[in-house]
């Protein structure tokens, strides 16, 4: 049997909280989810949205934080562990693998994206891009920045790689302090900041009336009704709803592994009850309330609704990135409203991307019995060496291939094993004992139904629906321009590499176990 160890534990409840929440809280609120909305009905997108929310999103948080409270007595805080103890099978710990793998690669490019986030926030103080008049400009000047264009404002990548070094390094010194003097005083420091910068910016927004009085139409009242006003007839389209269940995935931040590491390290009696649910509450207050309040609305009342379509339709990056600077440009104060917007999501970023890594320190730390600076170097140079391909392979879709099979295809796949882990295979009553034993709550009965026989069923659709739809033609490269395909295929080769190598030590360890 394997010796026991001592683990850390948070070092308060709000502490806890805030590091969940700060997990959930990502670039996806801000950015992702206006653009989602306009997208897909306005208004009339929050419908699906609020049903998977209480039948996907909630039932997922109780599942995963009751997964990891039940690992944590065992003394794993990674989903191998975690599944071992849930099954007693062999295939367990390579079901549990998973969710390791899903973590690192979404950590090797998130930190990236992260790190254009950081850049801009020092573009915007020092109005380094106030020179860019037009959206034209505007993108050509963050193509340049990525290294995807040539020409423009940046004549090579290394200012790019320079605030990727730095965001690399905040992240892992981080980790290396640990969870109470690195990722709990993170979420302390960088939770509240969060807070205070989207509400000053939603209240700068909400007050910008008609910035030109000669274009009535353009508006922050329209700007509003552009992204609010529901178009009922968006609810026939499947699309729509499986826009609605992606973006509730992306939001919560489940079916990644990150969730339960951190359930892990509180006691067995405290309580997740109300704790799943707070988190989740809070990550919906930031999403809905400032992210669909800040950079949609923004854009109508300056561009009309006719250029924020384009945006929307553009993405993401073009909403945060290109529109967002274009409208610093034109109102009073713009660059410290520029540092502070991107500021925010660099706050939003690094409290997602440190839970990334929490997974894979615990699972070296646990079953390697390595020290804490041992398993975050290790991870550290998983790290710098894949963002490499990352980096420099940007242009040719290397980004985009890695976050659909582990951000998309792969986020599902996990929440659906887990589940069905959790409340078949382990047995619902136990599992419905351990997410309310302590609880400060009780959770609704019918939310043993839902999480019995609801979610699973869910997914398993948006699964089946993504498999025809979406997974067969990305896999065959349909419609990939013949340049990029090679770069795609290093991308799955690198993923299968980690996978294969994740699945090795996973093996290793339990040989190691068995051993002792």
């Amino acid at each position: 049997m394997a010796e026991q160890i001592e683990r850390e534990q948070w070092g308060s409840k709000i502490g806890l909280i805030l590091a969940v929440a700060g997990n959930a809280v990502g670039l996806g609120n801000f950015l992702r989810f206006p653009v989602q909305a306009a997208q897909n009905g306005g208004g009339a997108f929050m419908i699906p949205y609020f049903i998977f929310f209480l039948l996907l999103g909630i039932p997922l948080m109780w599942i995963e934080w009751g997964i990891g409270r039940n690992g944590g007595k065992y003394n794993h805080g990674s989903a191998p562990g975690m599944f071992n103890v849930l099954w007693k099978n062999n295939l367990a710990k390579y079901f549990g693998t998973l969710g390791l793998f899903i973590s690192l690669v979404i950590m090797i490019y998130y930190t990236y994206i992260e790190s254009w986030t950081l850049g801009y926030s020092f573009f915007s103080i020092t109005k380094m891009y106030f020179n860019e008049q037009n959206f034209s400009a505007m993108r050509t000047f963050l193509y340049s920045y990525q290294g995807r264009a040539i020409g423009g404002h940046f004549t090579n990548i290394w200012p790019s790689y320079i605030f990727m070094l730095i965001t690399f390094g905040i992240n892992f010194w981080i980790l290396y302090k640990g969870i109470t003097k690195g990722i709990e005083r993170l979420a302390k420091i960088g939770m509240p900041l969060l807070f205070l910068f989207g509400i000053i910016l939603t209240i700068r927004v909400l007050t910008l009336g008609t910035p030109n009085p000669a274009i009535p139409q353009n508006s922050i009242e329209n700007g509003l009704a552009f992204i609010w006003n529901p178009d009922f007839s968006s609810l026939g389209n499947p699309k729509v709803w499986l826009a609605a269940a992606g973006q509730i995935f992306f939001t919560l931040s489940v079916g990644m592994g990150t969730i339960q590491a951190y359930a892990s390290y509180i006691k067995a009696n405290d309580d997740i009850a109300l704790s799943g649910l707070s988190t989740s509450a809070t990550n919906e207050f930031v999403e809905v309330i400032m992210g669909g309040s800040i950079a949609i609305p923004a854009a109508v009342a300056f561009f009309g609704i006719a250029m924020t379509t384009q945006i929307a339709n553009a993405g993401a990056f073009d909403l945060g990135f290109v529109s967002m600077p274009l409208i610093f440009h034109q109102i009073p104060y713009g660059p410290f409203f520029g540092f502070i917007w991107f500021l925010l999501l660099f706050f939003a970023g690094i409290t997602s991307s440190v839970a990334m890594g929490q997974p894979l320190i615990s699972f070296l730390e646990e079953e390697f019995k390595m020290t804490r600076k041992k398993a975050t170097t290790i991870l550290a140079i998983v790290v710098i060496i894949s963002v490499q391909f990352v980096i420099f392979f940007l242009r040719y879709g290397f980004l985009d291939e890695m976050d659909y099979w582990a951000g998309t295809f792969g986020l599902v796949l996990f929440a659906l094993i887990e589940t069905i882990l959790f409340m078949w295979v382990f047995g619902a009553d136990k599992a419905w004992d351990e997410m309310n034993r302590g609880g400060e709550i009780k959770i609704p009965r019918i939310f043993l139904f839902v999480m019995k026989f609801v979610t699973p069923v869910i997914l398993a659709t948006i699964l089946l629906w993504w498999l025809v739809k979406d997974a067969i033609p990305i896999f065959m490269l349909k419609g990939v321009p013949a340049e990029n395909v090679p770069y795609i295929w290093g991308a799955r080769i690198l993923m299968l590499v980690l996978l294969g190598s994740l699945i090795w030590l996973v093996k290793a360890a339990w040989k190691r176990r068995l051993g002792n």
